[in-house]
């Protein structure tokens, strides 16, 4: 491995303005067409797997590491003179891509689940508003966040990515290990649900009806991927909200159901009668809105947590020196950017609501939410990073109070709902772009990048996103609108905003679950417990929270069976890899099934016999760990590292 390091100034000790980065060749530019073209691809493929893993999950994985070491070895094969500013320019293009996907599968998901349809051109529209109005706010305070500010907002997650690229002369492991991860998903994803569906991957045990609990775990690549990378406590975490929601929850209030009267009928579904409800449709009428509340509650204590940051950075930014003293560079572009933001804000509001008032309105509050909260997004991911940026709490911080400027208004149809909806696109996408963009803009800096060629590149990329991330959607349209506790996507953002939108405008809600769930999310907040993560996984069905928590135990299995700690972060760091492959291997031959069954070209069989059982589902889990944890434990720490 190359001994080339950044340099210690790069983490703090010195201001801003007198860091030497660690390319100083200012004459020297990252990208050319070959660079462009991998990053459209790049920015394609995690845009379409993070919207496909998201909506499965719940969860998403950021891209910048990823992106980071596929484009060390894009840039190796078809553009080796760009070196590392190139693949700088690539890492930034994947985050595009992957931060677009983030926001937009909050939202965009929803308007399906009220029973509207949305179009490509709509979603096309307000999603490159909410693109360059996020990039236009956050190249506005660039001086502030990234130079004025650096050794203080430490943006941990692009010190990573900048190591990684110092370091990118040892990719070679990395992608090796994401490419056996690819093909282990894809075997299974092949012969499971995903695509052909030949052997069940699920198994599902059923509790009596003294005991209404459910317990079942579908055996998904990648979900175990995405366990392995969150690690033990957030999986851990996740699965005790599913424990509480099957074991505790629901078989609670199905004690209650079976002393119902006759007569006495589901509330959104009046076939069936509450004393004859099942686990299944408990979960479906009532517990889910106990996490949906939970959420709601977890989101606005996340949100009233933001208002010192939002203080501070308002302050802050207010006080920060011009950008002309600083860094100049593409300060013309970036006003053009927002202001085309801002033009293609109102453009589409118009064309999605065909009123010119409540263009004017929700337009208006919507820039200023986005706004308020592009400014907290970056400032937040130079402390904790994007990984952990809180978009749902602010997204639906802003969604109630855009829903309640609709009530007031007078705007309650279905069709205002739709409208209200895209507005919330238009400012998760603002959101969830600003933490990516910061992220990218700051590794660029540190490795001595272009700030406008970054910022002219990383807005390709959020364009190509929002193209892919709405035509994804679009393409499983059919199979996000299936509700209830086997549904193929989980959805639990898009489900909440659904819910929230259409109960305050229609005020038709089980509002005793949901205070319910507000109330145990304030003791999950007394007693310091990370509120939204055990809302998620009560909300998420537990087939998906269960395989989660297998990856991040495989997780910990190889670290204990590390002699050494060098040993350990080798293993860890190739297990993160092979699980990225696994992520992107379920997500693209998931899509790449779907498309061909839609168009015809295969069936999708239902198993039969032995094939059909658990015992099936079991094997293939055993085959999956196994196949996942041998090369990740084989694995030894290179020379200069033991």
């Amino acid at each position: 491995m190359s001994d080339k390091k950044l340099p210690k100034e790069a983490y703090g000790g010195v201001s801003g303005k007198d860091y030497v980065p660690y390319i100083t060749d200012k004459s020297h530019k990252g990208a050319n067409v070959a660079v462009l073209i991998i990053g459209i691809f790049l920015a394609t493929i995690f845009a379409a797997s993070t919207a496909y893993s998201g909506m499965k999950s719940g969860l998403t994985v950021a891209a910048g590491i990823p992106g980071a070491i596929i484009g060390s070895m894009f840039v190796g094969v078809f553009a080796k003179e760009k070196g590392i500013l190139g693949k700088n320019i690539l890492q930034g293009m994947s985050s595009g891509g992957e931060s677009i996907a983030s926001g937009m599968i909050y939202v965009l998901p929803a308007i399906i689940l009220i029973g509207s349809q949305i179009t490509f051109f709509e979603g096309v529209v307000i999603g490159v508003g909410g693109v360059l109005f996020g990039i236009g706010c956050c190249s506005l305070v660039y001086n502030y966040l990234i130079v004025e500010e650096h050794g203080k907002l430490m943006y941990p997650e692009s010190m990573a990515i900048s190591e990684t690229l110092v370091a990118s002369d040892g990719g070679g492991d990395a992608i090796k290990f994401m490419g056996i991860g690819f093909a282990i998903s894809g075997i299974i994803n092949v012969l499971t649900s995903s695509f052909l569906n030949v052997l069940n991957n699920t198994m599902t045990f059923i509790g009596s009806r003294f005991y209404k609990w459910k317990f079942s775990t579908e055996v998904n690549p990648l979900l175990l991927g995405i366990g392995f990378i969150v690690g033990l406590e957030v999986s851990l975490t996740m699965f005790a909200g599913s424990i509480l929601s099957n074991f505790g929850v629901a078989p609670l209030i199905g004690y209650f159901t079976d002393m119902a009267a006759n007569g006495a009928v589901v509330w959104n579904d009046p076939a069936i009668a509450i004393n004859q409800m099942d686990v299944n449709s408990i979960s479906g009428s009532y517990v889910k809105y106990i996490g949906a509340g939970m959420m709601l509650c977890g989101g606005i204590i996340g949100a009233l947590k933001l208002i010192p940051t939002i203080v501070v950075s308002i302050k802050e930014t207010l006080k920060a020196k011009s950008s002309k003293d600083g860094n100049s560079e593409g300060s013309s572009s970036e006003m053009l950017i927002l202001l085309g933001g801002i033009v293609i804000g109102f453009v589409g509001a118009f064309l999605v609501s065909q009123s010119i008032t409540m263009a004017i309105v929700g337009g208006i509050v919507s820039l200023i939410l986005s706004l308020l909260f592009v400014i907290v997004a970056g400032r937040l991911t130079g402390t904790i990073g994007t990984s952990n940026l809180p978009v749902s709490g602010m997204t639906i911080a802003s969604l109630v109070i855009l829903t309640l400027v609709f009530v007031i208004m007078g705007w309650k149809g279905q069709a205002d709902n739709k409208s209200l909806l895209l507005f919330a696109a238009f400012m998760v996408v603002a959101i969830s772009i600003a933490g990516g963009y910061t992220q990218s803009q700051k590794v660029a800096y540190i490795i001595g990048g272009s700030k406008r060629e970054m910022q002219n590149y990383f807005t390709i990329a959020g364009i190509v996103g929002v193209v892919v991330v709405t035509g994804t959607i679009l393409l499983l349209s059919s199979q996000l609108a299936i509700t209830g506790s086997d549904a193929p996507f989980a959805l639990p953002q898009a489900n909440l905003m659904s819910t929230l939108t259409s109960g305050i405008m229609s005020g038709n809600l089980p509002w005793v679950m949901i205070i319910v769930g507000i109330f145990i999310a304030l003791v999950l907040f007394f007693l310091n417990l990370p509120i939204m993560t055990v809302a998620i996984g009560f909300y998420l069905p537990i087939s998906t929270t269960s395989i989660i928590l297998v990856g991040a135990l495989i997780r910990v299995f190889v670290e204990k069976m590390s002699k050494s700690e060098a040993e350990k972060e080798t293993r860890v760091a190739n297990g993160i890899s092979l699980s990225s492959g696994l992520v992107a291997g379920g997500s693209i031959i998931g899509l790449i099934g779907i498309i061909l069954q839609v168009s015809g070209i295969i069936k999708p069989n239902i198993p039969t016999g032995f094939a059909s059982t658990n015992a099936m589902a079991l094997i293939i889990l055993a085959v999956l760990v196994v196949a996942t944890t041998i090369p990740i434990i084989s694995s030894k720490p290179k020379g200069n590292q033991r």
